[in-house]
């Protein structure tokens, strides 16, 4: 049965959510743009935001509360996806997946905490399935420029060598602009239920935490920094990778071992400087976690427009083969990888559902392994990531 709207952006009135909707007012204008609400707490704050951020008039508000189940499911039953900014998840997002998994409802998010990802695909992947519901984890910079770079790679290693590359190296060559207040309440809500439950710590720290019933060969840390002979630069460690890494695996898992059952890989940040100045960059950038600061943005916080819109990334993906022959591939952002770039990644993950691939099987999916291709086309076209390889 067809529903009242395509997308609900619930999370409207926070700062991520916020810019979401105010993308999808500005990039998908006049008769043809898909129908979508906006979502919250508190009717009158969405009026607010509304106004704000020059969204139409008669642009639709829905009222949710995490707090209220009722109104929840209500939301869901309304829409064909919920796009979803309010987190930390596992604090906030049991009863959304949930509801969502009973009513067939898609679902899209930001998240980047693992362990409660196991805990729900553990608890809803099954019904999913028999409700036809596609929830999407990590739709925003965790994880859809690896997950997707990944694909890009493997690509173009079965076009030029008839087969994948075993072995991929993720490196952020460049990157420029902050995490979010969201992703630092995360990661705290997160080390607060590992301290809660020690089981917890298991999910963070194995590779394959994604991939129930399968685990595949030893998987460099990336903890430590090294000297990275293909690149011939030192690399330190990257705060994204024990999110992205697991992403990547979950992706080769659900399309039934695409990349091989043997698959290794990594990611880490390339430091800059070169002999010993790149040691002690890499070193430094090891002692250093971004998000444990409390100076950082708040949940709701963020950077300017001009901030967000002078960001950046670059990240190389090389791909080893076993007779020792190499291939590449390239992943760029136009804007800042937290906010300006993340709100475009996930709206268009929203629409890839609607518009791309709606008849894909329900269950809980990884962006790469059920819209691969018409979402890196949509980001080509619309999101300003580029995506090279050869």
């Amino acid at each position: 049965m067809a529903r009242e709207f395509d997308v609900i952006v619930y999370g409207s009135t926070g700062y991520t959510g916020r810019l979401v909707a105010e993308y999808l007012a500005q990039a998908y204008p006049g008769k043809d743009k898909p129908k979508w609400a906006m979502a919250g707490r508190s009717e009158a704050k969405l009026q607010e935001v509304r106004a704000l951020i020059g969204a139409p008039a008669d642009t639709p508000l829905v009222v949710a509360d995490a707090d209220d189940p009722a109104s929840i499911r209500a939301m869901c039953n309304r829409a064909t996806v919920i796009l979803t900014t309010v987190g930390p998840y596992q604090l906030y997002g049991n009863d959304l997946v949930a509801a969502c998994a009973e009513t067939g409802t898609a679902y899209v998010d930001l998240c980047g905490e693992p362990a409660w990802m196991r805990q729900m695909i553990d608890a809803h992947h099954e019904t999913a399935v028999k409700t036809g519901a596609r929830i999407v984890f990590s739709c925003g910079f965790d994880s859809i420029p690896f997950d997707l770079g990944v694909l890009t790679l493997q690509e173009a290693a079965k076009a030029k060598f008839g087969r994948p590359a075993p072995r991929v190296k993720g490196r952020v060559r460049s990157m420029k602009g902050t995490f979010s207040g969201g992703t630092a309440a995360s990661l705290k809500a997160t080390m607060a239920a590992a301290a809660k439950n020690p089981s917890l710590i298991g999910y963070l720290t194995n590779p394959f935490s994604l991939t129930p019933g399968f685990t595949g060969p030893s998987q460099p840390t990336g903890m430590i920094p090294e000297y990275d002979t293909t690149l011939g630069a030192w690399v330190a460690p990257f705060i994204m990778a024990p999110i992205n890494t697991k992403n990547v695996h979950r992706t080769n898992f659900l399309l039934g071992q695409a990349f091989g059952a043997d698959f290794v890989y990594d990611e880490m940040m390339v430091a800059p400087g070169l002999g010993e100045l790149g040691k002690a960059a890499a070193e430094a950038i090891a002692k250093i976690n971004p998000l444990a600061s409390d100076k950082g943005p708040k949940p709701g916080e963020g950077p300017s427009k001009e901030e967000r819109d002078a960001g950046n990334y670059d990240i190389l993906f090389i791909g080893e083969m076993p007779d020792g022959e190499k291939i590449e591939a390239v992943v760029t952002g136009d804007r800042d990888p937290g906010y300006g770039s993340t709100s475009k990644m996930i709206a268009e993950a929203a629409l890839c559902l609607v518009q791309d691939v709606p008849g894909a099987t329900g269950g809980i999916w990884t962006p790469g392994a059920i819209m691969g291709m018409p979402l890196r086309k949509r980001l080509i076209d619309k999101a300003g990531l580029t995506f090279t390889a050869g």
